[in-house]
């Protein structure tokens, strides 16, 4: 794997410490592991988003979904087996996992949940108030032969 040093863009980056964060991150990503568990990611409404890990044979105690600082991390760790089957093909990867989101701003999880070997976590884009678009009225003035000066009393 080739390694790339990135300190020059540091020194040009003033203030976005985060996204030289961010491009360390996605250079120590291992390849080996970026097809492990398979993942949708679908958009369920204009701000609401899915995404959906197959996760065959995983609990949720086996599991752990946590957010921080914009990243959506899943771990998935499956206890070692303890019986002695033997097996002629082994399939069904249950090895431990960490697939991590770089979310949005303003990107929120709702909820996560497991059916059918399917983890489902719901996110939601929730702008605040002050973000949010907004409509303003033009109030009509007229002047109908008023004098406006500015500064001076009125005598």
């Amino acid at each position: 794997m080739q390694s790339f040093d990135f300190t020059p863009l540091y020194r040009t980056l003033v203030g976005f410490d985060r996204v030289a964060d961010m491009i360390d991150e996605a250079a120590k990503i291992d390849p080996a592991s970026q097809g492990y568990p398979p993942y949708n990611i679908e958009q369920t409404d204009e701000d609401a988003y899915r995404i959906e890990l197959a996760i065959a044979g995983f609990t949720e105690d086996d599991l752990n979904i946590e957010v921080r600082e914009g990243v959506l991390v899943v771990r998935g760790n499956k206890p070692p087996i303890e019986d002695e089957r033997q097996f002629l093909h082994r399939g069904i990867a249950e090895r431990a996992f960490e697939r991590r989101f770089q979310l949005a701003d303003y990107v929120v999880v709702q909820n996560a949940g497991l059916e059918n070997g399917l983890l489902r976590i719901d996110l939601k884009r929730e702008l605040p108030e002050a973000m949010k678009p907004r409509t303003i009225k033009i109030d009509r003035v007229v002047n109908r032969g008023r004098k406006l000066v500015t500064g001076k009393k009125a005598n």
